[in-house]
C-alpha cells in the first residue's frame, strides 16, 4: 500500500499587519482538508517567509495581507524564493487585495489570490490542482 505524501504548505502573514483570524482560520481548515500546515505568525519580513518555506521544504506558500503592502511584500517573497532555487514552490495570497491589483500579482508570479469569504474548500482544491510535486 502506498501512502501520498500529504501537501506542505507555508503560511504566512508578511508585513506588519497584526490581523491573522483569516490565516489562523484558513491554516485549520487546510489541515482538515489533509494538507501539513505551518503558520509562521504575524509580522514576517520577506527574508524570513522565504527561507522558512526552504527550510521547512513546502509545496506552496500562502500570505495573507491586510494592510495594503501586498504590491511590494509578495513579490519580495517571490523574488526572495527565485534567488534561492525555489520557484517549484506554488505562491498563493489572499485577504484585502483590490481585485485591480490582482493581474500585477499574477504578473510577478502570485499563482492565485482569494478573497474573504472563499470557502476553504475552494481553496485547496485550487493547491491540489497546481501544487509541482517534488519527487
Amino acid at each position: 500500500m502506498t501512502e501520498e505524501k500529504r501537501i506542505r504548505m507555508l503560511m504566512a502573514k508578511p508585513g506588519l499587519d497584526g490581523h491573522d483570524r483569516g490565516a489562523r482560520v484558513l491554516t485549520l481548515g487546510l489541515r482538515d482538508e489533509g494538507m501539513e500546515v505551518i503558520y509562521t505568525g504575524l509580522r514576517q519580513s520577506p527574508d524570513k517567509i522565504a527561507q522558512a518555506a526552504i527550510q521547512e521544504d513546502v509545496d506552496v506558500v500562502g500570505m495573507s495581507c491586510l494592510s495594503g503592502a501586498h504590491n511590494y511584500l509578495f513579490p519580495a517573497v517571490l523574488e526572495k524564493l527565485r534567488e534561492s532555487g525555489a520557484e517549484d514552490v506554488l505562491v498563493i495570497g489572499g485577504g484585502i487585495i483590490p481585485k485591480e491589483d490582482i493581474p500585477f500579482l499574477q504578473e510577478k508570479g502570485v499563482s492565485a489570490v482569494f478573497g474573504p469569504g472563499t470557502p476553504i474548500k475552494e481553496i485547496a482544491d485550487y493547491i491540489r490542482e497546481n501544487v509541482k510535486r517534488k519527487a
